[in-house]
């Protein structure tokens, strides 16, 4: 089975090979090919990763425009037409923005044909806003406030100082903006004309500012395709074992999952 991997913005391909190994380490009964693929764009470290990992360090877009990011899906598309076929793809933040995007146009522009991948596995990640209003989805106000506000603390929590003070206890999540709601009303404030119709797994922490952004992800997913997993911690891929084990069977399912939609 092929996977393609898709990082988040100022990280790169190895990077994340770097965050994903613990989990998949847990997956040696299965013969999976993980590609890492580096954004085109290079340019400065993400919030924290220069701590930890030296350049170069990569993004999929320089400007958040639907114009911009309607040339990544192009460009991926283009990659996974040469490189591809791929099982599923795995994501994280940014990454998770190109990947959903790419499955919506499809879904929007071309339903009649596979679509770039069979299963998604989304990491920490949140829905493209502004697509989701250009295809014709209707975003709370709410929900676009809070989307901005955590874009805003998760820069704050993630940051070198923030590192170097607090370490783990930098995460604290976003309570102020998210008012105490559930998942499923979370995910009521994005109604949708159709949703990504292949199965998903998403994986988020509640002390990640970008909580709400995972659940809004899942909002846009086929409910009975979906399985969602809450590791409890913040905007990263904890490395505990019993994560790695729960994010391994997840994999495990959304590639056999992917196989009986074919």
């Amino acid at each position: 089975m092929k996977v393609i991997c898709l990082h988040g913005k100022g990280t790169s391909g190895a990077i994340f090979r770097s965050q994903t190994s613990s989990f998949r380490a847990k997956l040696p009964d299965q013969s999976i090919e993980f590609d890492f693929v580096d954004g085109p764009f290079e340019g400065s470290a993400a919030a924290g990763v220069d701590l930890f990992y030296p350049p170069p360090y990569f993004s999929w877009w320089e400007n958040d425009t639907v114009d911009d990011v309607r040339a990544a899906v192009a460009r991926l598309n283009e990659y996974i037409a040469t490189n591809g076929p791929y099982d599923a793809a795995l994501m994280f933040s940014q990454g998770c923005v190109l990947g959903s995007s790419a499955l919506l146009f499809h879904q929007e522009e071309t339903p009649h044909l596979p679509a770039p991948f069979k299963s998604a596995i989304f990491v920490c990640g949140g829905p493209p806003m502004r697509i989701l209003e250009e295809l014709g989805f209707h975003v709370s106000a709410q929900a676009r406030e809070r989307d901005v506000a955590s874009r805003n603390a998760l820069a704050q929590q993630a940051d070198n100082s923030a590192i170097l003070t607090q370490g783990s206890n930098r995460w604290t999540g976003l309570e102020s903006i998210d008012g105490g709601l559930s998942e499923e009303e979370l995910r009521r404030e994005i109604q949708c004309p159709y949703r990504i119709p292949i199965p998903t797994v998403h994986i988020y922490g509640f002390k990640d500012p970008r909580y709400a952004a995972g659940v809004h992800l899942s909002a846009i997913c086929q409910p009975e395709k979906r399985r969602t997993y809450n590791h409890e911690g913040g905007h990263e891929i904890p490395r505990t074992l019993n994560v790695n084990y729960a994010i391994a069977e997840s994999v495990r399912w959304a590639l056999a999952e992917g196989e009986k939609c074919v």
